[in-house]
């Protein structure tokens, strides 16, 4: 089992879908939320709002979010883990374009590192449709 303590910081990345339900709004429909996430610290570093219907992230959301990362800690990590019930091709794509390693790991390993933020922007947003 995968855990926090195993990381340095900006070591390793994960990938992650934060919401369990998709975040309904009024205007624009619903929306999964796909998060990125600093191992070590589980410091979330960034996320991207994709329609609920599309199947991943589009090519210029996996290249901004992981911008969005970089912006934080000033480089890249060595290694991006993805979970397996997200097919995030784009994401994987980009990262191993840029140098990084992909892993694939099952949710389950990454509960240590999400579960927490799950449950945080499960009791923030719920299930209210938003403006």
């Amino acid at each position: 089992m995968l855990h926090p303590s195993q990381f340095q910081v900006n070591e390793a990345w994960i990938a992650f879908k934060l919401n369990e339900v998709p975040v309904a709004t009024k205007a624009d429909g619903d929306f999964n939320v796909i998060a990125l996430m600093d191992a070590a610290s589980c410091f979330i570093l960034g996320s991207e709002f994709v329609p609920a219907g599309a199947t991943d992230l589009s090519a210029i959301q996996a290249r901004r979010l992981l911008k969005t990362g970089e912006s934080h800690k000033h480089r890249l990590p060595r290694t991006l883990f993805i979970s397996t019930d997200h097919p995030a091709n784009a994401l994987r794509n980009e990262a191993e374009r840029r140098g990084i390693a992909v892993m694939r790991v099952s949710i389950e390993q990454l509960l240590p590192f999400i579960n927490e933020a799950r449950v945080g922007f499960k009791e923030h947003f719920g299930g209210d449709r938003l403006q």
